[in-house]
């Protein structure tokens, strides 16, 4: 199978989220009511507003303390709920400088929910389950697993607000390569399999997963559990060291057998200020059409 040309998924703003501005290192962006500014080595260009007003600022750790912390310039809730369509979830401030979801995948979810309708679906490192809602929304049967008990319990309280608890989700607090290694042992197959996976990780006993080394053979298994009749699957990647054509390579031999195509490239964000592309990932994905 020969692999097409790179492309660019751009995430557009919608009513509950948008990139207001973007330079100098930084982004300005809207959730809901509630507008934070948080380090984005990307923005290397000048910002194009002057003077930036957020809710909230994210200030990284210095080498030795890690992480980081949020200073709060105005008061703001611990959570509050955001909506993409009919689904909605929690957003707050994590100790991770993220706000509990990802926008930029909102082209991806697109992308799945055309060819999600009855179909089994896996979301591995599924996080608080938005992009599980999106496709349970669409008419897809889900298995959410996650290694975090508390991103899993964030996902099952974002289908509570969403009117869908009684969804069919399996909700599974699980290392995501033993998890999917099991599923190959027992014959399962999917329609479509969803991973976007960290950079470094903890399973729940302690597993210790790194993308650079483990991300190989676990997309082997993934291609394993797909058949003939399946739909999709589509892997995100954060690591700036890792290449799209590299991993578009490796899916591209992975699927030979099954046909199809596969795409990869960057995804983006459009700012608002100007509509300029800010870029924030790689991608990979496959798909029979």
């Amino acid at each position: 199978m020969s692999l097409g040309p790179l492309s660019t998924l751009v995430a557009e703003p919608w009513d509950d989220w948008g990139l207001i501005d973007c330079g100098d290192g930084r982004k300005w962006e809207r959730y809901g009511a509630v507008t934070v500014v948080r380090p984005e080595p990307q923005a290397m260009w000048a910002p194009a507003l002057p003077d930036w007003s957020p809710d909230a600022t994210f200030v990284p750790g210095s080498d030795e303390e890690g992480g980081g912390r949020w200073i709060q310039h105005r008061p703001v809730p611990s959570s509050w709920p955001l909506a993409r369509g009919k689904v909605r979830f929690h957003a707050s401030l994590t100790p991770f400088r993220h706000l509990g979801f990802f926008p930029d995948m909102a082209p991806q979810w697109d992308f799945m929910r055309e060819r999600a309708d009855s179909a089994e679906v896996m979301n591995l490192f599924g996080y608080t389950g938005v992009g599980t809602l999106l496709l349970s929304d669409a008419g897809a049967k889900l298995v959410h697993v996650d290694a975090s008990k508390k991103s899993v319990e964030g996902g099952r309280a974002n289908a509570t607000l969403s009117g869908m608890g009684d969804r069919p989700i399996r909700w599974i607090v699980d290392d995501a390569a033993k998890f999917t290694a099991r599923e190959v042992r027992r014959g399962r197959r999917y329609d479509g399999i969803l991973l976007d996976p960290p950079k470094f990780g903890r399973g729940p006993e302690g597993e210790v997963w790194r993308l650079e080394e483990h991300l190989a053979p676990l997309l082997a298994d993934c291609v394993k559990l797909l058949d003939a009749d399946s739909r999709f699957l589509v892997l995100t990647v954060y690591a700036v060291r890792m290449s799209a054509l590299a991993i578009g390579e490796l899916l591209s031999q992975l699927t030979a057998y099954l046909g199809g195509t596969v795409e990869c490239g960057e995804m983006a964000v459009r700012e608002e200020a100007r509509g300029l592309l800010l870029p924030t990932a790689i991608f990979v994905r496959w798909s029979r059409d």
